[in-house]
């Protein structure tokens, strides 16, 4: 451990008392002007202000939004810390203050949070006189679209010398004060498919002199995913679901064609590159018998994050020294999609929830337009990031 009057947590402490306000302010400033994916230009710039402020250089990323720079640059292995940055194509349906002004668009997933936090411990690192090694910060973008913007960020060269990576994220089911950690897989990896069957189409009436799609999308939506559960080892918690089937207009006529659309999701990594080919061969032996025609469109979005054991050792260890055993709360197994999981194919790494529910109260589900943070979350954020680093720096 570090010399506790030293420590870059001591350091988070101190700006806090003289800074909360401003990095509440951050908060509810991109909270009130969100902005989707590839279009985070305005939030992109308040991100260059605060940092160019603070006399740091940092790199904008080739798709015009998102940055990141160094800390401390210099011989030896990189820490890096992550932050999302973009929100979602929802209505703000919360009554207050900083309620969004953009029609259809809302930071209902806590990326707003996670920016601002990561601005304050910015603003903590370039206020020492010298930190112990050092120390990346990615502010990216395009997090809740495929392909995300991890892949464009590691792309640039963000991940280059960097020997661990760290993030947080928003968790509405935490009180504030709360951190959640999880050895190996903490989120799943997501999938999509597309399922298109076609034939000549004819009159409900004679169904034997065609080939029935609809009939064939029937088995599919039914038979698919119980098939695909038999083929791959239940522990790795495969799930199939449909979300949009399409087919014909008219009751009596068999069309030519109709689609189904779903999501794969899967915590275990074993199988991931294998998904497509076992889906499409369990796909044709479905309608094999119905005499029609089968196309299979299958897009990889992420893979599973698995958080690295000894990097949740060092998370642990800066829960317990920043705010006591009270703060530590395990983490459940997540089947939504983050693209951090990215980074992590190249280094490994963490991601931790932080908890935002106020106490006693409610903080909405992520994806929902109701969704938002009990803001003393932010200040937890700040100072266990700080922790964090002075684990990491001690264990060398």
């Amino acid at each position: 451990m570090l010399d506790v009057s030293t420590s870059l947590h001591a350091a988070a402490l101190a700006w806090l008392a003289a800074h909360e306000a401003e990095l509440i302010g951050w908060r509810r400033e991109l909270h009130q002007h969100p902005e989707v994916a590839n279009a985070e230009h305005r939030t992109t710039e308040l991100i260059l202000d605060v940092l160019t402020g603070l006399g740091l250089r940092p790199r904008r990323l080739s798709t015009g939004t998102g940055c990141f720079l160094d800390l401390n640059p210099g011989p030896g292995p990189v820490v890096a810390l992550r932050a999302d940055i973009d929100a979602l194509p929802l209505p703000d349906h919360k009554q207050v203050p900083y309620a969004s002004q953009h029609p259809g668009v809302c930071h209902a997933c806590g990326h707003d949070a996670h920016t601002a936090i990561l601005l304050g411990v910015a603003s903590v690192l370039a206020g020492q006189p010298q930190l112990p090694g050092p120390v990346r910060l990615i502010f990216q973008p395009a997090e809740e679209r495929m392909p995300g913007g991890a892949e464009v960020a590691v792309a640039d060269g963000a991940l280059v010398d960097v020997t661990r990576i760290f993030a947080v994220h928003c968790d509405p089911k935490l009180d504030v004060g709360h951190l959640g950690l999880r050895v190996g897989p903490i989120t799943a990896s997501f999938n999509q498919v597309e399922l298109t069957v076609s034939g000549p189409g004819g009159h409900t009436a004679r169904p034997h002199l065609t080939a029935d799609v609809v009939f064939a999308l029937g088995k599919l939506i039914t038979e698919l995913p119980g098939l695909l559960s038999r083929r791959i080892d239940p522990r790795a918690a495969v799930s199939l679901v449909w979300g949009a089937v399409n087919a014909g207009n008219a009751p009596n006529a068999i069309p030519t064609s109709g689609t189904l659309l779903g999501t794969v999701r899967m915590l275990d990594g074993q199988y991931w590159d294998q998904l497509a080919g076992i889906i499409s061969e369990l796909a044709e032996q479905v309608v094999a018998p119905t005499g029609v025609e089968l196309k299979v469109a299958y897009d990889p979005g992420v893979p599973a994050v698995v958080n690295d054991g000894e990097l949740v050792a060092l998370q642990t260890r800066a829960v317990l020294a920043g705010f006591g055993p009270a703060a530590l709360s395990d983490t459940p197994q997540s089947m939504g999609g983050e693209d951090f999981a990215w980074y992590l194919q190249t280094v490994p790494g963490a991601l931790a929830r932080l908890g935002v529910r106020p106490v006693g109260g409610q903080a909405g589900d992520l994806h929902r337009s109701d969704f938002d943070i009990d803001e003393h979350a932010l200040s937890v954020g700040v100072r266990y990031t700080a922790a964090l680093l002075d684990e990491v720096f001690a264990a060398g």
